[in-house]
């Protein structure tokens, strides 16, 4: 560090140096909230000093006294970034809701001082090319682009309102998510009975009363929500004024009228978007955020997302008249995923509730998720308790090949809290690169109800699903073998960061895995074949409604990223209403995945006019398993072939040239229409 940096903080702060535990990861243990205010500080000046050391030099540019200069740089305030807004989403206490409100912004003109830094741009720009390898003349050119796209060419008017509208939106998205989280909490169904949970599992009306009972309720039951509308139990409960009541609460997050409401920010934050985009010469948001992905245009995603959305719909009317003769009225949102399970079990004799005593989180973790990864990828995971992370529920794997070599660091944080927001995702401490000598720490974040002392963690089918996703996100992360941090892992076009991820979901039925962790949790007996077979049977059953959700979510971002500057929105619900009906996916008993209101991937996630990316990844996904399937499956070969040419490559090569390589084509949009039911 940097000796005027050195005399800002004690030495005493963790984040001043690298860590020293293996694979550098962060010492959680030693780290105090008062740490992370004086180490941003701290970050900030030592990577400022860095790039005036890089811009002030009498050396013509080159590659490695800049560009390979700017990758270094700034390596205390990545240590404190990564830790700290992990935190803000996995542990977000009191204090570092607090602080995130003081970083965020800061940060947010952090990053602007370097990408509007003219000295810094002009260098990158005389960088010579000449004579480097691939990757490092992919490095140069991804600089001088995402300097361009973040405004390194506007005049000095220009830049001071496009810094302003960056440090507004970041506290704005901050606010967001605080509310939001703040609102979901509030919104948990309380219930004063256990008759009122009738339908539901020993295990789940176990884990509401421990919920109740943590939440200050001793004797009653509380249903918590997870962050898309649909809530689990509204497949399971018989009472229908509480299935109701649950999917109101749902759906009514951030727009009670509350000091918790978040539709007035998710309008100012759009608008604010779309002036941004205006100033870097974009006619919308959505154009500017898809000019950088691996989608051709942003027509061109329109196109696909309006192809999908007809069938679906008409897909999903079909599934409603089978419901409403089922149910002998008509089906309401909160009625859908009810009656959907009760023909489910009639056509297919599939009843996935049924499944959950075969679905307990050690063996999935250990028996499916990671055998899985060592029968694909020879890979070995040891558990290591003298390593902690941030709070007690964190658990700390080492991964190794299969010589025996260290790969990196997996961790699992995998219980629901009131500081943890709803969904699913990975994040990543430390990035592997061949340049800084360093290998990959990850993380996987699921939000599981705890159940009650004692007792199992017995899953759902689609917490099962989730996890498989979120552990393939891992693998990329892990797998990554790239020189430059730039390019390391999941860093890749946010339509493509999806694909790995779902490819991995495709060994949770896969016969030699489910046959080794899908054992009932108190007989040991596998789950029968013949239930596998149904569930495969019915794998098209409901697509309808879950491409509809789906669709209606995608097509609400990219309707309110895709208004012009100068729009004023005044009622935020019916601009909600008008984009759901334009776009074909108003369809009253599906409502979309995420309203305006707790869609938290585009207003604090990184998502914004991107949510299209999971059904665009999907595509390459659905290839991929023909792929697997038509090449023998399980085996050491194809799991190495595809490690070696699409999850280590990371971004340090297209991502499609990379799919290219590992699949020898391009994708094939067929094998998404069947398993969408589209086809």
């Amino acid at each position: 560090m940097c000796n005027n940096v050195q005399k800002l903080v004690p030495m005493s702060n963790p984040f001043l140096s690298p860590s020293t535990l293996d694979y550098n990861l962060p010492p959680f243990a030693s780290i105090e909230d008062e740490h992370y205010l004086p180490a941003f500080d701290a970050g900030f000046a030592e990577h400022m000093e860095q790039i005036d050391a890089i811009t002030g030099s009498a050396e013509e540019p080159s590659f490695e006294n800049t560009v390979v200069a700017l990758e270094r740089a700034g390596s205390t305030l990545d240590r404190v970034s990564r830790v700290f807004f992990s935190n803000s989403v996995s542990h977000a206490t009191a204090a570092i809701q607090e602080l995130e409100q003081l970083i965020a912004p800061r940060l947010a003109e952090h990053e602007d001082n370097i990408k509007l830094n003219r000295a810094l741009f002009d260098r990158l720009r005389r960088v010579s090319t000449e004579g480097l390898d691939d990757e490092s003349v992919r490095l140069v050119e991804e600089y001088v682009s995402s300097f361009v796209r973040a405004g390194a060419e506007l005049d000095d008017d220009a830049q001071a309102t496009l810094r302003a509208l960056n440090s507004t939106l970041s506290a704005l998205s901050t606010e967001f998510s605080q509310k939001l989280l703040k609102d979901t909490n509030a919104s948990a169904l309380l219930l004063d009975s256990a008759e009122e949970l009738d339908g539901l599992s020993p295990d789940a009306i176990s884990a509401a009363a421990t919920a109740a009972g943590d939440a200050g309720h001793d004797g009653k039951y509380l249903l918590t929500l997870i962050l898309p509308t649909a809530q689990p139990a509204l497949e399971l409960l018989t009472n229908r004024e509480v299935r109701r009541r649950l999917h109101e609460a749902s759906v009514h997050r951030g727009a009670r009228g509350n000091d918790s409401d978040t539709l007035a920010i998710a309008t100012r934050m759009t608008t604010l978007r779309a002036e941004r985009a205006s100033l870097l010469g974009f006619d919308s948001h959505a154009a500017a955020a898809t000019d950088s992905q691996t989608a051709p245009s942003l027509e061109a995603i329109m196109d696909r997302m309006r192809d999908l959305a007809a069938p679906a719909v008409r897909n999903a009317r079909a599934e409603a008249a089978e419901l409403e003769a089922e149910a002998g009225h008509p089906v309401e949102p909160w009625d859908w995923a009810f009656y959907a399970a009760r023909v489910r079990r009639a056509r297919f004799d599939v009843d996935l509730d049924a499944l959950r005593p075969y679905f307990e989180l050690e063996r999935v973790i250990d028996d499916g998720i990671f055998y899985a990864a060592h029968r694909l990828y020879g890979l070995s995971f040891t558990e290591r308790p003298d390593l902690v992370g941030y709070h007690p529920d964190v658990r700390v794997w080492e991964v190794f090949n299969e010589d025996g070599s260290g790969l990196g660091l997996f961790l699992g944080d995998y219980y629901t809290r009131d500081t943890k927001s709803g969904g699913a995702w990975m994040n990543s401490f430390v990035d592997q690169s061949a340049l800084e000598g360093t290998r990959a720490v990850v993380i996987n974040n699921l939000d599981i109800s705890r159940p009650a002392p004692n007792e199992p963690t017995l899953l759902s089918y689609d917490q099962v699903v989730t996890a498989f996703h979120e552990f393939g996100h891992a693998l990329h992360g892990l797998f990554s073998d790239v020189t430059y941090p730039l390019f390391a892992g999941t860093s890749v076009p946010r339509d493509f960061v999806e694909y790995p991820s779902q490819v991995n979901e495709m060994w949770i039925l896969w016969p030699e895995i489910v046959a080794n962790y899908a054992r009932h949790h108190e007989t040991g007996e596998v789950l029968p074949q013949d239930v596998i077979d149904r569930i495969h049977a019915a794998g098209a059953w409901g697509e309808g409604f879950e491409t509809t959700a789906y669709l209606g979510a995608t097509l609400l971002d990219l309707a309110w990223h895709s208004i012009p500057a100068g729009t004023t929105i005044e009622d935020p619900l019916a601009f909600e209403a008008q984009a759901l009906a334009d776009a074909g996916v108003d369809f009253a008993p599906v409502p979309p995945r995420y309203r305006t209101s707790y869609f938290k991937h585009i207003f604090a996630g990184g998502y914004a006019a991107s949510y299209y990316a999971y059904i665009w990844s999907e595509m390459l996904d659905a290839d991929t398993v023909e792929w697997f399937k038509s090449s023998g499956g399980l085996t050491r070969q194809n799991g190495d072939h595809f490690r070696r040419e699409l999850l280590a490559r990371g971004n340090s090569v297209e991502p499609l040239q990379a799919f290219r390589s590992f699949r020898g084509r391009d994708a094939d949009l067929t094998p998404l229409l069947v398993r969408r039911g589209l086809a």
